[in-house]
């Protein structure tokens, strides 16, 4: 079984710091939902009140439509997996995987099953006798994920559990985990400030900066239309004008910057409020000839091979910097140093964004 989870109107202070501020979402049964966001933003302090560590000072926090306040950690059918994992060295795999079961009075035959079973929907058959000391990061992973799906929770927390891991097991891990939760129905709620991770995995995305949700989609509309500029450039780089509004109209607006007019994409959420100017590299296309419009002249200042794709930093005549991604697909030209260039993009890629939502 799984349990959906509502946030109403949730606030949570720490003397006169207030770490979350009106937070409302509610998690769909069975969802994989991730709160990304950097240090300090608050979504820690969300999963605590979740799970029942932390009360919150102000709001509701319903659990499978019941209101878990008052509710201790143990009274709540969630599973907390904590960024060093914390498992028993001491014990077998089994053991560890159990330690829930026995607590609750369970027999040992009863128990070595249950983890035995676990044990083979984390893809660890065999490991049941193993001690903790013989396995590799990915691996204690995998146990602490089991041991938190033994005591059958409505509801898995996970805070940052892959951060210790190298890239190469990280990204491993990510579609470990979303098949583990696919396999089981169970509600993830996981904690990153990676963006690769929340992106990859979750079904939905709520982006935090401090205290506040500033967004909550699905992971392509995170990227490709962010409601302001902390979402913008907080998911993803960005190539970043000032300026001055010009006229609005049929959700596309004229853009008066130093380097010159462009025209892009505007929100409802921009009304009345200044709006940068935000076009991703990928988007930023460079052309021996000038293009119609969002179109500049610049000078290729740097060629970076990263793999999949190679970054260009060209300047401006006015002397910014900007970045156009290629990809390296076999088929791209890539520019020589020094080489006098246009660069373009879509009105249609760019977009105008308020600045973060933040407390007054």
């Amino acid at each position: 079984m799984s349990a959906g989870i509502d946030l109403e109107n949730v606030c949570c202070d720490f003397g006169t710091f207030r770490a979350v501020d009106n937070a409302n979402v509610s998690i769909r049964p069975g969802e994989f939902f991730s709160f990304l966001g950097p240090s300090g933003c608050g979504k820690t302090t969300i999963l605590r009140m979740v799970s029942g560590f932390i009360e919150p000072t102000q709001g509701v926090i319903r659990i499978g439509g019941e209101d878990v306040r008052g509710k201790r950690p143990n009274q709540r059918p969630t599973a907390l997996i904590f960024q060093n994992l914390a498992l028993f060295p001491l014990m077998p795999i089994w053991e560890n995987i159990s330690f829930g079961l026995e607590v609750r009075g369970v027999d040992k035959a009863t128990r070595r099953k249950k983890a035995e079973d676990l044990l083979k929907l984390v893809d660890l058959p065999g490991a049941a006798d193993k001690m903790v000391s013989q396995l590799s990061g990915g691996q204690k992973q995998r146990v602490a994920i089991a041991r938190a799906l033994a005591v059958e929770p409505q509801v898995m927390l996970l805070d940052e559990p892959l951060s210790a891991l190298d890239l190469k097991l990280r990204q491993h891990m990510r579609a470990e985990l979303r098949a583990i939760q696919k396999r089981t129905g169970v509600t993830f709620i996981y904690i990153t400030h990676d963006q690769g991770e929340a992106l990859a995995m979750s079904d939905r995305v709520g982006v935090m900066s401090q205290g506040r949700i500033q967004q909550i989609a699905d992971p392509r509309e995170i990227y490709n239309n962010p409601v302001n500029g902390f979402v913008a450039g907080f998911v993803g780089e960005n190539n970043v004008f000032e300026g001055t509004l010009g006229t609005v109209a049929g959700g596309m607006a004229g853009f008066d910057t130093a380097e010159g007019p462009f025209r892009a994409r505007i929100s409802a959420e921009a009304a009345g409020k200044p709006v940068k100017l935000y076009v991703r590299p990928e988007h930023t296309l460079l052309s021996a000839t000038p293009g119609h419009e969002n179109s500049l002249p610049v000078t290729v200042t740097e060629v970076s091979f990263e793999g999949a794709f190679i970054s260009v930093h060209a300047q401006t005549e006015k002397g910014k910097i900007l970045v156009a991604e290629i990809r390296n697909d076999g088929q791209a030209t890539v520019p020589a140093m020094g080489a006098k260039l246009y660069a373009l993009f879509a009105p249609d890629r760019a977009a105008l964004l308020p600045d973060a939502n933040v407390r007054a």
